[in-house]
């Protein structure tokens, strides 16, 4: 896996520096493991987020687990589609709607979410296996986007949509897809021949596929990222959509000072897309860096995590306001401290109508267990938070730790974000922990 990720029991060079910040910690919150994953053949390790239906049902992948015979140091299983229902009388039920294979079709590991279609279908992304051939070693395969459509009579059927071919098509789609009115599907994919080859990481491609009337598809690089001093490169977290069919993403590396930076891809004629920098982020002093997921509020600013920097060195929420004639303007609107509220908010963030934010970060906050180990190896963090940022009137937020991970059988780890429901229950995934060590979907009910 190329995209930025800790893995659990990483050693980490973190300088540190103690801030006083405006944090609570929300104890009235009921956390509730609804699954643990890792017990026989059911997956392990979901490092994405969840989507949720008009029932009430949960759907995500797992990177490992399952029938398939991928095999690794971690994990064996080549990955799973779920869903979880809700029981008549409490509890859930879990479902394995398809189990991913290497055997040159199927792609494997994915490691991102999926999207809803409008007939119950189900859209996503692997990180390797298909019909291209991008590597001599394991794992092998470019990558899919792949379909699952409900049968009449029960089950579901797995279509590969496409399978990348490396070079200028890209390859390594880490992120979920997004789907639009006239049912294309816009993504990312973290490799590609670009300008990147003396670099550690490949520059990316954000690419489409479009649906033909009698089946398949198309796809299409809208554009293709740079190291060029100016363009970002890595694309990190799904890409999202305006009302008027702009798209929005943002990369872990590159912009002006190498820090990442968050983008505009425009539609324009002839099926042209141009792409513009809004803003380059530099990670020093009061400011994130490397951005993920970005997310869009009715006023036209932009929200989004920073796993890197701060004034701690542990990630920041930020805010980037558009100025008329003058580009954009970024505010930091909290900084995390892995001893406390968190640390590494690699998550795509969701807002409610009160203009609260909500997310996740994956080491710190108030849990028994140890899950990171950093600077000379004495210095310690818990496994994760859920939190909330609340807006003042003087413009100010205040932090506020919904739950805190790592105590008992309780899962560890969150990489991925949270959706949220009518009734304010927050969902979402850690990568480990639980009852087996595979992983949890779990529920916050405020």
């Amino acid at each position: 896996m190329q995209s930025p990720k800790l893995s659990l029991g990483s050693t980490v060079v973190l300088a540190m520096f103690t801030v006083l910040m405006t944090a609570t910690y929300a104890a009235a919150q009921r956390e509730a493991v609804l699954h643990s994953f890792g017990n026989g053949n059911d997956g392990r390790v979901p490092y994405a987020g969840l989507i949720r239906d008009a029932s009430g049902n949960l759907y995500g992948t797992t990177y490992y687990g399952g029938t398939g015979s991928c095999t690794s140091e971690l994990a064996n299983g080549c990955g799973t589609v779920f869903e979880l229902s809700p029981k008549a009388g409490g509890g859930w039920t879990e479902k394995i709607l398809h189990n991913f294979s290497d055997n040159g079709r199927d792609g494997y590991y994915p490691d991102a979410g999926l999207v809803l279609g409008t007939a119950g279908d189900l859209y996503g992304t692997t990180s390797y296996g298909g019909a291209g051939v991008c590597s001599s070693t394991e794992p092998t395969g470019c990558g899919t986007v792949f379909e699952l459509r409900p049968k009449a009579g029960g089950g579901w059927t797995e279509k590969v949509l496409h399978s990348f071919a490396g070079g200028s098509d890209g390859e390594l789609p880490e992120d979920g897809v997004i789907l639009d009115a006239a049912g294309n599907l816009y993504g990312t994919t973290a490799g590609d021949t670009g300008s990147c080859a003396d670099s550690f990481v490949d520059c990316g491609t954000v690419f489409e596929l479009t649906p033909h009337a009698e089946g398949g598809w198309t796809e299409k690089v809208l554009h293709t990222f740079s190291n060029n001093g100016t363009d970002g490169y890595g694309p990190y977290g799904d890409l999202v959509k305006d009302v008027a069919g702009n798209l929005y993403g943002g990369t872990y590396w590159g912009g002006a000072s190498g820090d990442g930076a968050a983008f505009e891809l425009t539609p324009g004629k002839a099926g042209i897309w141009t792409e513009q920098v809004l803003y380059s982020f530099f990670y020093k002093g009061n400011f994130g860096g490397g951005p993920g997921g970005l997310t869009l509020d009715g006023a036209g600013s932009i929200y989004g995590s920073a796993p890197t920097g701060g004034t701690s060195y542990s990630g920041a929420v930020f805010e980037l306001t558009p100025v008329t004639g003058a580009g954009w303007t970024e505010t930091t609107l909290y900084n995390f401290d892995i001893y406390t509220t968190g640390a590494t908010t690699n998550s795509s963030l969701i807002i409610d109508a009160a203009g609260n934010l909500y997310g996740t970060n994956q080491f710190g906050g108030y849990g028994t267990t140890v899950c990171l180990r950093f600077g000379d190896g004495n210095e310690e963090a818990s496994c994760g938070t859920v939190f909330e940022l609340t807006p003042a009137g003087d413009g100010s937020w205040t932090e506020t730790t919904l739950h805190s991970f790592g105590t008992g059988t309780d899962g560890q780890v969150p990489y991925a974000g949270l959706i949220r429901d009518a009734a304010g229950n927050l969902y979402g995934t850690t990568s480990s922990g639980g009852a087996h060590d595979g992983g949890t979907v779990f529920e916050i009910i405020p």
